[in-house]
């Protein structure tokens, strides 16, 4: 069985070239990411806090945040799941018993096998991270080539992450806690007013929770300008993703739960040693009341589709 996990993230934006700036900073933690001058996002490798890689303090293409802090602002943000919920991130909350969503397993970070680099309008780096029980025994690898690059619609971010089992066979569980997670700015939550919709016509948390589905847009307000973030999960992927939504913000694209989705029988998803599993995930960063998830999702579709090695062939 083969799988990648692809983390595509377009921000939406008509920009002409010429106003348009990409660069970046080498962290010891990462990497800091601008756009036009300003932050983007900064990546982080993992830390002694949040054992895997993630994104925190995304922006939208105009300079709108969309993710909460990193770290929450007491007084300002919610601080439950501070180190769960950092912005965007791709997480597991069972792999062979071990939980790498609560940080009690540790992706651990070995070294970046492709050192940032900027050519031809292209971001792109790659790390290597190994899949470490919580006693510190090793049960597999993680390996992520990431690229960011402007576009005539915005940034465009591709995440692609290959799980390989080592020695041993791995078992990816069933969990809600499992799959491509966002957590949504304080302003943009449905509690402030934020509102949820997938393209079945289903909205709010409640209603789209569990639910089958290509993609969730989690949509609100900040400072009077519409703004928000469209998850998408590609057809490429072994299963159609259910959606672990919350009224607090927390949005998740999940094609492992489906019994804790209560979407039928416990499911359990075996890799045997040497073999990997490859998924694809996006999502659309917008700014602007004209956004349509539909079309978000259908660049999404071309964008990948443009390189085979995307869509898992």
């Amino acid at each position: 069985m083969i799988a990648t996990a692809y983390c595509l993230i377009l921000f939406v934006t008509s920009m002409s070239p010429d106003q348009e700036a990409l660069g970046y900073e080498k962290l010891p933690s990462g990497l800091k990411i601008m756009l036009r001058g300003r932050p983007m996002a900064t990546f982080f490798h993992g830390n002694q806090n949040i054992r895997r890689p993630f994104f925190a303090n995304v922006h939208g293409p105009e300079g709108t945040r969309l993710t909460r802090n990193y770290p929450p602002h007491s007084g300002k943000d919610a601080t439950d799941h501070a180190t769960m919920h950092p912005g965007l991130w791709l997480g597991f909350g069972d792999i062979s018993g071990e939980d790498f969503w609560r940080n009690k397993a540790t992706m651990s970070f070995e070294g970046t096998t492709i050192e940032p680099t900027l050519k031809d309008g292209v971001l792109a780096f790659e790390t290597r991270h190994s899949l470490n029980r919580a006693d510190g025994r090793t049960l597999g690898n993680l390996h992520t080539a990431f690229s960011v690059r402007l576009v005539p619609s915005g940034g465009l971010v591709i995440w692609d992450t290959t799980i390989l089992a080592g020695e041993k066979e791995l078992v990816l569980g069933d969990q809600e806690e499992m799959g491509f997670g966002a957590r949504m700015a304080t302003e943009l939550i449905e509690t402030n007013g934020g509102i949820i919709t997938q393209p079945n016509g289903k909205k709010s948390a409640r209603g789209t929770w569990g639910q089958p589905a290509n993609w969730t847009d989690y949509s609100g307000r900040v400072n009077g300008k519409h703004a928000g973030i469209t998850l998408m999960a590609s057809p490429s992927n072994f299963r159609q993703s259910w959606w672990h939504n919350r009224d607090y913000g927390l949005m998740v694209a999940n094609p492992f739960g489906r019994a804790a989705m209560k979407q039928g029988a416990k499911s359990a998803v075996e890799l045997k040693p040497g073999e990997s599993l490859r998924l694809v995930f996006g999502a659309v960063l917008h700014e602007g009341a004209n956004h349509e998830p539909a079309k978000g999702y259908a660049e999404f579709l071309q964008v990948i589709r443009q390189d085979p090695m995307k869509e898992g062939n």
